[in-house]
């Protein structure tokens, strides 16, 4: 991942969305070469001269100010995620450390005994830890449970491995293309977070070679943040589900979040959830290892 290029592309990308009368400006008519503002519109909405804003859109973020980054990210009407976005890749860009000394990402693998102990205690809701890769590091019995058709079949446990490789994940998703869309989103962002971590590099490669719509998906340069929303899926044990989850980051553990699923009170989704709990409640308890055993 080139910090330069990225920074580039987003600026391109997120300037060709906008039209001069979303951005307030006149229009005068006459055809545009490019979609979207031009680089002159944005430099005058973000308050800093058009040669200082084209050096900074070719990739060049040396000695850029947070309040020149704060100017733009107002002239591109970005929002949280992609205001966030953009500051990341200008101190990646910025960074002139030689490249045998830069750290790699912060994605850790595993958690302590007492981040397993607490999803462990959430007995009847599914939980999960994952890093910034997307790989399911920890999990709960539930969490094992509702996502069981991951866990087989992707090593470690990703879901955006499983998103676009396997096809049982378009059987489970129900709405497999938005979450497609929010997993490459999710990838982006921490692409801006750890852009010397390795082992994201590696997987944003394998996913761009086998898989096309992963490669468009990820040349929108879209970027979100993960802290609630809705999953609709169909689980092969107990139907469809519809769930709510809370991410919340692992403040102890930099480059964790803890996610946590539920359903509505007295809805079939909530009827579906105790039964998958019976189910792997019961299923844990028989393959447990018995006194002597």
């Amino acid at each position: 991942m080139d910090s330069s290029s990225d920074l580039r592309d987003f600026l391109v990308t997120r300037r060709a969305r906008l039209t001069p009368q979303q951005a307030g400006l006149p229009d005068f008519g006459g055809r545009r070469r490019v979609p979207g503002l031009r680089r002159e519109e944005v430099a005058l909405l973000a308050g800093v001269s058009t040669q200082y804003y084209v050096r900074l859109e070719r990739g060049d973020a040396g000695g850029v100010s947070d309040s020149v980054l704060d100017g733009i990210s107002r002239a591109l009407q970005l929002d949280d995620a992609e205001h966030a976005h953009l500051h990341d890749l200008a101190r990646a860009a910025n960074d002139r450390t030689p490249a045998h000394r830069k750290r790699a990402g912060s994605s850790r693998a595993q958690v302590r005994p007492g981040v397993q102990q607490t999803i462990d205690a959430m007995r009847d809701v599914p939980a999960i830890v994952q890093n910034g890769r997307l790989d399911i590091v920890a999990s709960n019995t539930m969490g094992t449970a509702l996502f069981a058709e991951l866990m087989s079949t992707t090593q470690p446990p990703n879901f955006a491995r499983f998103l676009f490789l396997e096809p049982a994940a378009q059987r489970f998703y129900r709405d497999w293309a938005d979450a497609a869309q929010q997993t490459v989103a999710l990838l982006r962002s921490e692409a801006g977070r750890s852009p010397h971590d390795k082992a994201l590099s590696d997987l944003v490669g394998e996913l761009s070679t086998k898989s096309a719509l992963f490669g468009k998906l990820w040349a929108s340069h879209n970027v979100r943040e993960h802290r609630t929303g809705t999953k609709r899926v169909t689980h092969p044990a107990v139907g469809d589900l519809d769930l709510t989850f809370e991410a919340m980051d692992l403040t102890a553990d930099r480059g964790l979040q803890m996610l946590a699923y539920t359903a509505e009170p007295g809805s079939p989704s909530q009827d579906g959830l105790q039964l998958l709990a019976n189910l792997a409640h019961t299923r844990a308890a028989a393959t447990a290892p018995g006194p002597g055993r």
